[in-house]
C-alpha cells in the first residue's frame, strides 16, 4: 500500500490519573467521554471529560464503595444517554450522568466480580427490547431489562456439578428485528460459546486455546455477518458467521502476531501477549483496532472472499473466511493498552485507557479511503 494513504494513528491528548482505569466510554452526541475505575482506597470512580481544542475539561465525577470493571451506554436512547456500570461487588447499575447521587437502576447482578457487559436496544426501534448483557467471575452469563427490576430475563449458567468457569466476556449480535437475539460468552479456559436468547439454546461453540479477553460482533442490530475474538498470549481470530455448518463450524482467520511487540519501524519481534481489546470502527465495520499488553495497537481491515461459502461432497455449505491486513499499528505505552472506544459520531477519534493510569485521545487519519 502506498504509504501516503496509510491511516495515521496520532495520540492527540495524553491525561494522567490517579486511579486504575478499568474501562472508557464516549458518551453519544458529545464530545464527552466517561472513566470508569478503582482509586487507591477501593471506591468505584466515573470522571467526565469534554474536549476542548487540545485539552480536556472535567466536567464531573462520582464515587462509589465498590470498584467499577465496565460500562456501556447502548441501552439507553440517544437523546437521554444513561451510564450502566458493572461493578467489584457484583452489582449492576444505571446511573442518569446529570443526576447519578444515586442509581436509577440496580440488582445484585452476580456473585463477585462483573468482568465484561454489553447492551443493545436504546439506539434502534427494530431491535428489540433495551436489555444489557453481563458475564461474571461467578461464571454465569445473564440478561436484564432496565425496565424492570424482577430479575434477570435470561440466566446461562454453568450445568449442574460442572466446574464453573469465569466469564470474561460478553457481546450481544444478531439482534436485526424484534424477535432474533443472541449473546456469545468468552471464558477463561479459551471457550467462546453462543447462545441464541429467543430458543434459549446453545447454538454454537468452540475452544481458542487461551482465555477469552473480548467478543465483538462487526455490528449488534444485522444479521449476524463477523465477530473478532482477542485471547492471552497473542490470539487475534475472525469468524465469518453467515454460514454455520454442522460439524465445522464458521470459518475463520486468525492472525498469530497480533501480541507481539513493535520494534523500530514497526518490525514485530519479541514474545506473544495479551490482545485485551478489539473495537470495530462504527463508520465502516470492516476495519477494526486491537489493543496489546505491549502497550500498542493497531489497525486491520477485513477482506472479503469472491465467495463467503462453497458447497461440500456431502452438499453442505461451509463458510469461507477472509483476510486481515494490518493497514498500521503504534506503541502508545510501556504497558498494556486494555480498553478502547471509537467515537460513534466523528470517523476517527477514539479514546483508550492503558494500565499507566492514562488515558489518551487518539485520532487515526485516513479513514475515508477505505
Amino acid at each position: 500500500m502506498d504509504q501516503l494513504k496509510k491511516p495515521q494513528i496520532i495520540a492527540h491528548i495524553e491525561k494522567s490519573l490517579n486511579f486504575s482505569i478499568f474501562d472508557t466510554k464516549w458518551i453519544p452526541l458529545s464530545a464527552k467521554f466517561v472513566v470508569m475505575g478503582s482509586k487507591p482506597n477501593g471506591n468505584g470512580i466515573v470522571k467526565i471529560f469534554e474536549l476542548n481544542s487540545g485539552d480536556l475539561d472535567l466536567v464531573k465525577e462520582f464515587e462509589s464503595k465498590s470498584s467499577f470493571k465496565c460500562g456501556s451506554f447502548n441501552a439507553s436512547t440517544l437523546r437521554k444517554p444513561q451510564l450502566a456500570v458493572g461493578d467489584f461487588d457484583g452489582n449492576l447499575n444505571i446511573f442518569d450522568l446529570e443526576r447519578p447521587s444515586q442509581p436509577t437502576f440496580h440488582v445484585e447482578a452476580h456473585k463477585g466480580i462483573v468482568n465484561s457487559m454489553d447492551a443493545i436496544g436504546g439506539a434502534s426501534v427494530t431491535c428489540g427490547a433495551p436489555e444489557i448483557c453481563t458475564g461474571g467471575r461467578d461464571g454465569a452469563v445473564r440478561v436484564w431489562d432496565p425496565r424492570q427490576n424482577e430479575g434477570p430475563v435470561a440466566c446461562i449458567s454453568t450445568e449442574e456439578n460442572a466446574e464453573a468457569r469465569d466469564c470474561w466476556c460478553v457481546a450481544f449480535g444478531d439482534s436485526y428485528n424484534n424477535d432474533e437475539r443472541a449473546v456469545c460468552a468468552g471464558y477463561d479456559n479459551g471457550d467462546v460459546k453462543l447462545f441464541d436468547l429467543r430458543t434459549m439454546r446453545q447454538k454454537w461453540d468452540c475452544n481458542v486455546k487461551n482465555g477469552v479477553c473480548s467478543i465483538e460482533f462487526d455490528r449488534r442490530d444485522i444479521k449476524m455477518n463477523k465477530m473478532v475474538v482477542t485471547t492471552l498470549e497473542g490470539g487475534l481470530h475472525v469468524y465469518d458467521m453467515r454460514t454455520q455448518h454442522n460439524s465445522k463450524g464458521f470459518a475463520c482467520v486468525s492472525e498469530k502476531d497480533a501480541g507481539r511487540s513493535l520494534g523500530t519501524n514497526g518490525v514485530i519481534s519479541g514474545s506473544k501477549s495479551t490482545v485485551w481489546c478489539a473495537k470495530h470502527l462504527p463508520q465502516n465495520r470492516d476495519i477494526f483496532i486491537s489493543c496489546g499488553g505491549t502497550g500498542s495497537v493497531r489497525l486491520w481491515q477485513y477482506n472479503y472472499p469472491s465467495k463467503r461459502s462453497k458447497e461440500l461432497s456431502d452438499g453442505s455449505l461451509q463458510g469461507v473466511a477472509g483476510t486481515l491486513d494490518m493497514l498500521q499499528a503504534v506503541t502508545l505505552s510501556m504497558q498494556p493498552v486494555h480498553c478502547f472506544d471509537w467515537s460513534p459520531d466523528n470517523t476517527g477519534l477514539a479514546v483508550c485507557g492503558a494500565f499507566d493510569q492514562t488515558i489518551r485521545v487518539l485520532v487515526t487519519t485516513k479513514l475515508n479511503l477505505y
